[in-house]
């Protein structure tokens, strides 16, 4: 007997037919190309936060002594204004959403996790941090950026709509964090790999819907370019593998004691710096602030925000950096989050592994282009090592460097990475996110199968 063939223009005249549910993906669709739109301007007002910064440190011999109090001063305001006004912004916004994706968060606790409302402020605040010379990145604070925009689609789409906010969550940070990087696939990998609790084609769809509208209103504005350029990569050699694996162990083993001093230092332990940061936190923050910035002296500014410049200048192979950078900059990125401030550690992360690739190199007798390629795998180890998504940190530094001469290399370095740092901790945002669901529930690192139960409006 012949199998039965897809009934065309059956499907069709359905498709045609079916007036609210093309309404619904219109709407979709236009909030993910506002999701780009968004994630354009928080480039845009990132980037002339830390111009800003930088033009103060350029201001003669009294420039980076002046920032002993701005520092201080802009890290106390922000954290004031975070507490006052979005108390939902602090920290990189990852365990947030991963929070809010719960399933049986009620909704009052979601919107306090992810909205529009905080999305914005997400913007300012961040910005405002990049302003005062701290070490933090915009990347992963789109996330909850991403998915605040995305998942206020909902009150706008029909009865009859199949998708739910959990979808729209989704796929708003995996736009977000696709557009910030222009790493697609990456953030397809970030979606399935560290936010989704369910497997479906229409899922998957959504994201990949999300990401190629948004990605789209990305390259206009900057083009269709990697975000590091592309990595002149000599042929790898046997000499390589060796240091290689050096820098695998030391990525995993450092990204996963910050990953853990991070959890510790946000959740707080009976130590007197956390009774301190718990009963004065405008201090602490100035504290910290002042700490970071006497980092900054030291390393000439090289450790304030995010580390795009520095990161750069490693992967041309370039050796001009402070000496004990990667130490410092370990520091100040950890210092700032501890504060309380609004803080991406994501792009942090890769100046961090590139330091380790490049000191590793230079321990091997290894300069210039021969350097580049142990710089790169540094980046994927410990941004690994950090996030315990290893598939994600292979596909996005592979991205954002046109790294495919390299792949074996870097999937292998991730993985070995990834690793070595769960001897040291669990999953960062998954720690993290169980202090929004407030021990109501515990949240799987695996992610679940089945039907996902309907959302809090009932669809």
């Amino acid at each position: 007997m012949p199998k039965s063939q897809p009934d065309f223009w059956g499907h069709l005249r359905q498709e045609m037919s079916a007036g609210p549910h093309w309404v619904d993906r219109m709407v979709v669709l236009a909030y993910a190309v506002g999701t780009g739109l968004v994630v354009v301007g928080f480039t845009l007002v990132a980037e002339r936060a830390s111009e800003a910064f930088g033009h103060l440190l350029a201001l003669g011999s009294h420039g980076p002594w002046l920032t002993l109090a701005w520092t201080p001063l802009v890290a106390v305001a922000v954290l004031w204004v975070t507490r006052r006004f979005a108390p939902g912004a602090q920290g990189s916004g990852i365990p947030q959403v991963v929070a809010a994706l719960e399933f049986e968060m009620p909704s009052q606790r979601r919107k306090a996790l992810v909205s529009l409302r905080l999305s914005l402020w997400k913007i300012v605040l961040v910005s405002g941090g990049l302003l005062g010379g701290l070490s933090i990145g915009r990347e992963g604070p789109t996330v909850q950026v991403g998915a605040g925009i995305m998942q206020h689609a909902r009150r706008w789409l029909s009865g009859k709509a199949t998708i739910d906010s959990h979808d729209l969550m989704v796929a708003g940070a995996a736009a977000g964090i696709a557009a910030a990087f222009n790493t697609p696939l990456g953030g397809v990998m970030f979606a399935l790999e560290q936010l989704s609790r369910r497997r479906s084609s229409s899922h998957s769809g959504l994201v990949i819907t999300a990401i190629v509208f948004s990605g789209l209103v990305a390259i206009s504005f900057f083009g269709n370019q990697s975000y590091f350029g592309e990595v002149n990569v000599s042929s790898l050699e046997l000499s390589h593998v060796a240091p290689g694996l050096a820098v695998a162990v030391a990525a995993g083993l450092s990204g996963g004691l910050f990953s853990r001093l991070l959890v510790l230092s946000l959740r707080g332990t009976p130590d007197r710096f956390s009774r301190w940061r718990a009963a004065h936190p405008l201090r602490f923050a100035a504290a910290c602030a002042l700490a970071v910035a006497i980092i900054g002296i030291v390393t000439q500014g090289a450790t304030a925000g995010a580390g795009y410049l520095p990161t750069r200048a490693l992967l041309e192979g370039r050796d001009d950096l402070p000496a004990a950078y990667t130490l410092l900059k370990f520091m100040a990125t950890w210092i700032s989050a501890w504060s309380g401030v609004p803080a991406g550690v994501f792009a942090p992360s890769l100046a961090i592994g590139a330091g380790i690739g490049h000191d590793v190199a230079a321990l091997a007798g290894f300069a210039g282009d021969m350097a580049v390629p142990l710089v790169a795998c540094g980046m994927v180890g410990f941004l690994a090592a950090t996030t315990q998504g290893p598939l994600t940190a292979f596909i996005i530094v592979m991205e954002m460097v046109s790294g495919q001469r390299m792949v074996l290399s870097l999937m292998a370095t991730a993985l070995i990475s990834s690793a070595l740092a769960r001897w040291l901790t669990r999953s960062m945002y998954i720690e993290l996110a169980e202090t929004f669901v407030g021990g109501a529930s515990r949240i799987a690192e695996a992610p679940a199968v089945a039907q996902a139960p309907k959302d809090e409006a009932g669809r």
